[in-house]
């Protein structure tokens, strides 16, 4: 089986045409649909359903995907095992993360990587979604939740709890709550995606419905507008930590309820050789993570 082929397919599956894959790979859409012939001949499956509109995988296209992740995989550490006594990372590492952690964290951590290995080339996709990264050909997630270990192929990084906060105009001019009871009477600043506020009350989770002049929908937006003094704000702890720090946000602590842990984790596609480029950037992460934890 020619592995550039099985490459290709990963490349269609991902890009969803012919043609798209055909301009990541630099070649013509003519040819990529030939290599995928020769590919379903080889197999004796056809991958995937084409019509002049549109593409999508066969039940035997959507079986074969992840193998053919695994293949390409063993590829590129077989590569490596033999490339790797030059100095430094190689290769492409490909990662996605949320966007405040992304641009806050993840980006200047890769930016010292680059600079450290010259060899090294970073493919970066910032989104809040879930992007499928076995599909997408990622090598490594990074994602804020409330997850365990064996909900996927996950190590948890750090802590990153739901953390309160206002900005110290807001403060001076109305206070600070002291309990849930006091958060409802308050302005509360919301993210469309959370409807209630989670806590953690004698060791069980409590949603508290709270309200306010502002609802949006990105964390930027709730950042921006509890700096501006709208009102109170629940961010995961990474998300604020800076502004904390420098003090153009205050963290406020309930007494009759605990934040809940949420951890940031790193997601990866299989459970096959890591490449030592993943392995460098998820510790470089951790130890990171580890240098500015929250508070207990």
């Amino acid at each position: 089986m020619d592995l550039a082929d099985v490459a290709l397919f990963r490349t269609i599956a991902n890009a969803g045409s012919l043609s798209a894959a055909a301009r990541q790979t630099g070649t013509t859409p003519m040819l990529v649909s030939r290599r995928l012939a020769a590919l379903e001949a080889e197999l004796g499956a056809r991958l995937f359903h084409r019509t002049t509109r549109s593409l999508s995988l066969t039940p035997e296209g959507e079986a074969f995907l992840p193998h053919a992740v695994a293949l390409i995989e063993a590829r590129d550490s077989a590569f490596e095992s033999v490339s790797s006594s030059g100095p430094g990372l190689s290769g492409v590492l490909k990662i996605t993360a949320p966007n405040v952690i992304g641009h806050a964290v993840v980006v200047p951590l890769v930016a010292q990587l680059i600079a450290d290995n010259p060899a090294l080339r970073v493919d970066l996709i910032l989104s809040d979604g879930v992007i499928d990264i076995a599909t997408a050909g990622l090598d490594v997630a990074i994602r804020v939740a409330l997850m365990k270990p064996s909900d996927m192929i996950a190590t948890r990084l750090a802590d990153n709890p739901y953390t309160l906060c206002a900005s110290p105009a807001y403060i001076a001019r109305f206070g600070k709550p002291s309990t849930t009871g006091d958060l409802v009477g308050h302005p509360c600043i919301k993210l469309h995606a959370m409807d209630t506020w989670p806590f953690m009350r004698d060791g069980e989770l409590d949603r508290v419905r709270v309200s306010g002049p502002l609802s949006t929908s990105t964390v930027d937006a709730v950042r921006a507008a509890c700096i501006a003094g709208v009102g109170i704000a629940m961010m995961t702890y990474w998300d604020v930590y800076k502004l904390i720090e420098c003090e153009e946000l205050k963290r406020i602590v309930l007494t009759d309820v605990e934040p809940v842990e949420i951890g940031i984790w790193a997601v990866f596609p299989t459970r096959t050789h890591m490449p030592l480029r993943v392995r460098s950037f998820v510790d470089a992460l951790r130890a990171h993570l580890l240098t500015r934890a929250p508070a207990k």
